[in-house]
């Protein structure tokens, strides 16, 4: 658990490869530690969360957008970015939104969720 701008940020170390996972893990970092977002590698999320065709990453996201909890993705997912323009676009825009963040690292995590307040 790390404090970034205020706000209790989990660092998981632990991998997501379904929604099932996804719901435990917020569960358990919000009841147990408090956190308001979730932090994740890329390899943590696995290469078909990125494959946006697979409907993976979507439905993980609206899991934690039901449970109120943040994403975030950090690391450099720049080669993924630069493959596909459907993950291009979403990133984009979910680094205007208010539950998914994508950063190269927690400096970069710490000024998004800064510039939010």
């Amino acid at each position: 658990m790390v404090e970034l701008a205020g706000v209790k940020v989990f660092v998981s170390d632990t991998a997501v490869a379904t929604e099932g996972d996804a719901v435990q893990l917020i569960v358990d970092a919000h009841y147990a530690h408090g956190a308001e977002w979730i932090a994740f590698t890329p390899e943590q999320l696995g290469d078909e969360f990125f494959e946006l065709r697979t409907g993976l990453a979507g439905a993980i996201t609206q899991k934690f957008v039901m449970y109120q909890m943040g994403l975030a993705v950090v690391g450099d997912i720049s080669s993924r970015v630069a493959a596909s323009k459907p993950l291009a676009d979403w990133v984009r825009e979910s680094n205007r939104g208010r539950n998914l963040l994508f950063a190269e690292d927690l400096d970069e995590l710490t000024e998004r969720l800064q510039d939010r307040q």
